[in-house]
């Protein structure tokens, strides 16, 4: 059987608050543009009633209500 050993350098509590405070930095700005230029907006395919297809099975004779401007 091999034995391995390995050392480490040690870090000082300095250096691992800033790279931390890096990574967060990092990471918002991931998230903020991947959310920001984002192609896919739900507002472009949500349905804002019932259509004919439902009128005719439901037999409702509803007007269709336009959205005033």
């Amino acid at each position: 059987m091999a034995l391995i050993e390995t050392h480490s350098l040690p870090v000082p509590a300095e250096a691992g608050r800033a790279n931390a405070l890096v990574l967060e930095i990092k990471g918002f700005w991931k998230r903020f543009f991947a959310t920001a230029f984002n192609p896919y907006r739900p507002e472009l395919h949500y349905m804002r009633g019932p259509g004919p297809a439902w009128r005719a099975k439901h037999g409702m004779d509803a007007p269709i209500r336009l959205k005033p401007r």
